[in-house]
């Protein structure tokens, strides 16, 4: 099953797509077991005809280089879905349902969808965010497996399927414009970086079992679950969402092979206590790459299952498969691992890119490959910041060490990372600076222990109002998804600012636990509700 193409590198097979990967496990493994979801099991011929029925379905809606956006938690008919729009040779606009109408209204306007996919978890009027398109290009599901009958049709995938210079995949990532921005993602990044992290972190063909409860809405669970169980012809099992008790269960009595989380998915884990007792025997390799993970909870974790947490990088832009621990090799503490294969990565000089810094210096990362997207949808000023010279700037701040290995120190810009997921300040302040009785907003994150960043948030109100804490979480609630909502609110007379008037980021400080601040009411216990 390892073939190589002739530019490959010495990668391992590198597939035409990803939907030349389905329709060949297919083949191979017809009768395997390919993906299961509450209750319902389909094998491999059932997965793939599922797919064909839908993209014959669509076909006279979708054509080639359209964008489909898909507007839906984790389940079944995500999964089938997001290969049928790649089986038409169209792009997959997937969106998180818990965006409000303001945020998804303008992704998907930016996105010019020639179809619009979305499920009954969906926060906003999906219709309302997309006011261009006909009613008949709006299609409604529920039940999260209601895709699952088409497997029963007899339908074949397309003949034309995708090729490497099609795009496969629009995914809105971060940015400090308070403006998420989309990558353009083609079927050769998916199909190099699914190589790269194989011969890092291999899988055994036909003998996995691969536990999702990462949102399938974003490149990084895509990548590390959906396209990983399919490239290794293995069962993928998909929880629509993060249960702490449900993934022991689902591990011990499933024998899972394979599991990757957020490091706040890990922290719940970790402190769970049903985790001493649980059966993860079975389990081989965790993976990890949202934030880096306390060594605290990798030895807690690995002391308690016997099996390491492989700890990586990456982003939307090049990957996001960008360096990992190796599963055969030195792992190292605080570090994110070696580069993927066929790849090339230097730490260079802040002020001057053309210098790349000896070992131990920190600098930013520019990367470069058959991985690196072909940059962002209607913003070629931006594309052409990142994308330099042949290289991908991606304004991180890292070292390397004399033997490759990368050690992530912070970021370039001020976005927050709050469990993996991209905040941008402007929009948090935007949405405050909408309430009347706000005058000015700083909004910037704060370490925090399990989810690596929070955002916390500075007001000035007008002169004479006194706007409540609570009056602005619940304004904030009903324009942001819930990891964006502020994790504290503070208020002072004054914001501080640099001698041309601007805000003085780095002055900002985070607001104490000793007024009535806190978002509890907004923060869920476990990791991962916050997230969708």
């Amino acid at each position: 099953m390892k073939h190589l193409l002739p530019d490959s590198g010495g990668l391992p097979r590198i597939p035409a797509s990803v939907v030349h990967m389905l329709a060949e496990a297919a083949r191979e493994r017809p009768e395997a077991a390919a993906i299961s979801f509450e209750g319902t099991r389909l094998n491999y011929r059932q997965y793939a005809a599922a797919v064909a029925a839908l993209a014959a379905s669509w076909r006279q809606r979708v054509g080639p280089g359209q964008r489909v956006a898909l507007v839906m938690q984790n389940s079944l008919d995500l999964a089938i879905a997001t290969y049928a729009v790649h089986a038409l040779r169209a792009q997959v606009v997937a969106l998180n349902p818990g965006y409000s109408a303001r945020e998804l209204s303008f992704m998907l306007d930016d996105a010019a969808p020639g179809m619009v996919v979305h499920d009954q978890t969906a926060k906003a009027d999906i219709a309302a965010c997309c006011p261009g398109l006909p009613a008949e290009r709006f299609i409604a599901t529920s039940g999260g497996a209601s895709f699952a009958a088409l497997a029963e049709q007899a339908h074949a995938l397309p003949e034309d399927l995708p090729g490497h210079d099609d795009l496969a995949t629009l995914q809105y990532t971060g940015g400090t414009t308070g403006r998420p921005k989309g990558v353009n993602i083609s079927h050769r990044h998916l199909a190099f970086n699914l190589a790269q992290r194989e011969a890092l972190l291999p899988t055994q063909y036909g003998a996995e079992t691969v536990l999702c409860v990462m949102p399938l809405f974003h490149v990084s669970a895509v990548a590390m679950s959906l396209h990983l169980a399919c490239y290794a012809a293995s069962e993928l099992i998909v929880h629509r969402r993060f249960d702490a008790s449900a993934v022991l269960q689902t591990i011990g009595s499933r024998r899972v092979t394979s599991f990757s989380g957020a490091p706040a998915i890990y922290h719940s884990l970790a402190a769970h206590p049903e985790l001493p007792g649980a059966d993860l025997r079975s389990l081989r390799a965790c993976y990890s790459g949202a934030a880096p993970l306390p060594q605290e909870v990798l030895r807690r974790w690995e002391e308690l299952t016997g099996c390491p947490i492989l700890e990586g990088y990456g982003m939307s832009e090049a990957g996001p498969c960008m360096t990992y621990n190796p599963a055969r090799g030195v792992r190292k503490p605080g570090s994110v691992g070696l580069p993927v294969p066929a790849s090339k990565l230097q730490i260079v000089a802040i002020d001057d890119a053309s210098r790349v810094l000896a070992p131990g210096e920190a600098g930013e990362i520019r990367v470069r490959g058959p991985h690196v997207s072909a940059g962002y949808r209607n913003r070629p000023d931006e594309t052409a910041a990142v994308l330099r010279d042949g290289w991908m700037h991606t304004g991180d701040i890292a070292c390397m060490d004399e033997d490759g290995y990368v050690f992530i120190k912070g970021r370039k810009h001020d976005t927050i990372n709050v469990g993996g997921f991209n905040v941008y300040p402007r929009e948090i302040e935007e949405v405050l600076l909408s309430h009347p009785s706000v005058r000015e907003a700083a909004a910037f994150g704060v370490p925090h222990p399990r989810y690596g960043q929070v955002v916390h948030a500075w007001v000035v109100a007008d002169p004479g109002a006194a706007p409540l804490v609570e009056a602005l979480l619940n304004h904030c609630a009903a324009q942001l998804v819930r990891y964006k909502i502020p994790h504290a609110i503070g208020f002072a007379p004054g914001l501080p600012k640099t001698g041309v008037g601007k805000l003085a980021r780095g002055e900002l400080r985070a607001v104490p636990a000793t007024a009535e601040t806190t978002t509890k009411q907004h923060v869920q216990p476990e990791a991962q509700k916050e997230m969708q």
